[in-house]
C-alpha cells in the first residue's frame, strides 16, 4: 500500500496494551536498541501484526538529542519513522515469543516533509506505520507522521536484519537507525 493510501486515524489497529496496562515508555524501551532520550516514542496506541499507531510529545523538549541549533528540523521525523519500525519489530517478536534481529536502516524512499521543524508545534506528534514487506532478510514500511490533522511527514523506510542475534545481548535489539 502506497504511503498516501494509509489510514491516518490509525482505527484499523487495536488497542495497545501490555497486559492490562497501555504500552508505555518503559515497555517501549525494553523493545528497542534506542534508550534514554534517543528512544523517540512514549507510548503505542495501538498495533497489529501489519500496522502501528505511536506518540511521542517530546519534539518541544530543548534538550532533546536531534536539535541543533535551538531547532528541531522536520527532516529528523525521519528518524522518528524508522523508531517506528524498530517498536513494531519489538512488539512482533515479543509476540511471537522472541526478540526482534538486529536491523540497519538502509534506505528512504519517497519521502515528503510539509513542514520545516516541529519543535514549534503545541501537543503530541504521532506516527502510522505499515508493513509492505516482511521478510527474513529485512522490512519496509510506510509511514505518516501527523500532528493533529496535519500531515507533518511521509515516505517508505527499509531495514536490512542481521541473519542472528549476537550472543549477550541482554535486551531486544530492533531495526531501527
Amino acid at each position: 500500500m502506497a504511503p498516501e493510501d494509509m489510514r491516518v486515524a490509525g482505527a484499523a489497529c487495536p488497542p495497545a496494551t501490555d497486559g492490562d496496562a497501555p504500552i508505555g515508555r518503559e515497555a517501549i524501551l525494553s523493545l528497542v536498541p534506542h534508550q534514554g532520550a534517543m528512544c523517540l516514542w512514549d507510548e503505542v496506541r495501538a498495533w497489529d501484526a501489519r500496522r502501528i499507531h505511536v506518540a511521542a510529545h517530546n519534539h518541544r523538549d530543548p534538550a532533546h538529542p536531534l536539535r541543533s541549533a535551538g531547532r528541531l528540523r522536520a527532516l529528523h521525523l525521519c528518524e522518528y519513522g524508522a523508531q517506528t519500525m524498530a517498536v513494531h519489530g519489538g512488539l512482533r517478536a515479543r509476540a511471537a515469543g522472541g526478540r526482534a534481529k538486529p536491523g540497519l536502516l538502509v534506505a528512504l524512499r519517497g519521502i515528503a516533509l510539509h513542514v520545516a521543524r516541529i519543535d514549534d508545534l503545541p501537543g503530541v506528534l504521532e506516527c502510522h506505520a505499515e508493513v509492505l514487506t516482511d521478510g527474513d532478510a529485512g522490512w519496509q514500511y510506510a509511514f505518516r507522521i501527523v500532528h493533529g490533522d496535519a500531515l507533518l511527514a511521509e515516505g517508505r523506510a527499509a531495514v536490512m536484519l542481521q541473519a542472528t542475534l549476537p550472543e549477550g545481548e541482554g535486551r531486544a535489539a530492533s531495526p531501527g537507525s
